[in-house]
């Protein structure tokens, strides 16, 4: 089985197993005790502290283990927030962020505070000029992520730091994604990240709070981890997260380039050897190991099974994978496919020979899903003189809406419209899509009793 999900989990590095083993017996200790016990667990954890802030680039009292990355993003932005109220509650994120971050935001509304979400670019990239644009006298904290979770695409951190910076507003920079391959640039002021996205145990998150941060930690106090991480400290995960950092680092150059080629080379025959493919995502400033394509026709789910009976593990942003049944957030703000969606994020170590074998199933898995869909294998003329046709598509969920609009639209004819009536959510972003990827134009929405009007004007 060739596991291709490392943006969401990467395997436990040998390193960090090694090292969690051996904390086991070393580190059980409480690190607060005086006694041999208590200071041998004490040196452990110092210990991966220097490590973990030698990483990001900090002084080590200005980082803490937390029990995850998404719990170091609700304390990073709850603790900056309350540190600034009398600035103001303004809280500026970009559309693409994690979803702890956009849900920290929606508590931030809910308890009065206002969020401005910046929009990105069809690459998934935010304008620096736009978070300059958006800064206001009450802003109290910005956010935004090294690189985006689901596409690959890296934001202009530095750039957004220093205009964050030149209004005297701190930066929280989500570093999940990319901390494994080096430091984040940049003047930011806060920090978060998460273990097992390079190779550490899971339940370890790492918060960096620069000197000079104002910052009031919420919730009950607790006198570990300096007042910001309530709780007893994991050490032996601790250790192997550290231990693991440390690990990705040494061989992240070379690692880099090298799965650079193979996404380059998915990149390059996605779309060669998949007719109807949409790939996403800047195909520069990118993460090393991640590409991202989706296929029109295609449900997500289906596409999933069948790439893992062939042997690989893949993810999707596809609203049809999801347990809302709504489009990916991230393909949302994008404005591009969301149906059919695959995200490739190879681990470190990933054979040439695994990327070379799941371009030659894709065709195979992918056409099989079209079949059973009904997906159009070719374009029909049009077999009525009328000039407009109404698709009634109440109650189907994508891709059957873009399917049965693929399969009427040569029943219209040139100058023709048909008009999608679709109550789910993806259609308001895939008929759009389709439209660009097929040639023919997207009029505009209608409101309608039940969901929405989709007018498409046939052009070729």
């Amino acid at each position: 089985m060739a596991y291709f999900d490392a943006a969401s989990a990467a395997p436990l590095h040998p390193v960090a197993r090694q090292a969690l083993q051996a904390s086991l017996d070393e580190g059980w200790a409480d690190p607060a005790r005086l006694y041999r016990e208590g200071r041998r667990a004490r040196l452990l954890l110092d210990a991966a502290r220097e490590a973990a802030a030698d990483a990001v680039g900090c002084r080590p009292d200005e980082l803490v283990f937390t029990s995850s990355g998404t719990r170091a993003v609700h304390s990073g932005i709850e603790g900056a927030l309350a540190g600034r109220r009398r600035v103001g509650r303004h809280l500026i994120v970009s559309a693409v962020e994690h979803s702890s971050v956009l849900h920290s935001a929606e508590v931030h509304e809910t308890a009065g505070g206002t969020v401005t979400r910046v929009p990105v670019d069809r690459a998934g990239a935010v304008s620096p000029s736009a978070y300059a644009d958006a800064l206001r006298p009450d802003t109290a904290l910005a956010c935004l992520q090294s690189a985006n979770h689901e596409v690959g695409t890296e934001q202009p951190v530095a750039a957004v730091a220093q205009a964050c910076r030149a209004a005297g507003v701190p930066l929280l920079v989500d570093a999940a994604q990319s901390l494994g391959w080096g430091r984040i640039e940049g003047d930011w002021s806060l920090l978060t990240a998460s273990a097992h996205k390079w190779g550490g145990p899971s339940g370890v998150g790492l918060l960096v709070v620069r000197k000079g941060v104002r910052f009031a930690p919420q919730g009950p106090l607790d006198e570990r981890e300096s007042g910001r991480a309530a709780g007893f400290e994991n050490i032996p995960a601790v250790v192997a997260a550290a231990a693991a950092l440390r690990a990705v680092r040494a061989q992240a150059a070379v690692e880099a380039a090298r799965l650079r080629e193979l996404t380059d080379r998915i990149r390059a025959r996605v779309p060669e050897l998949v007719p109807d493919v949409e790939v996403v995502g800047d195909p520069v400033g990118r993460l090393p190991g991640v590409v991202t394509f989706s296929c029109l026709y295609v449900d997500g789910e289906s596409l999933l099974h069948e790439l893992d009976r062939a042997g690989f593990s893949v993810s999707s942003g596809s609203s049809c994978t999801s347990s809302t049944l709504t489009p990916s957030h991230v393909l949302k703000a994008m404005g591009v496919l969301s149906e059919g969606n695959v995200r490739v994020s190879l681990p470190p170590g990933t054979p040439s020979e695994d990327v070379d074998r799941f371009l030659s199933v894709l065709p195979a898995a992918v056409s099989a899903v079209r079949e059973k869909l009904g997906a159009p294998t070719a374009p029909r003329t049009a077999s009525a003189p009328s000039g407009s046709l109404v698709l009634d598509a109440l109650g189907k969920l994508c891709p059957i809406p873009v399917i049965e609009l693929a399969g009427v639209i040569g029943d219209v004819p040139l100058g023709g419209t048909v008009r999608v009536l679709a109550d789910d959510e993806a259609a308001r972003l895939d008929i759009p899509a389709w439209c660009e990827m097929r040639g023919q134009e997207y009029v505009g929405e209608e409101p309608a009793d039940q969901g929405s009007v989709y007018v498409v004007r046939r052009v070729s």
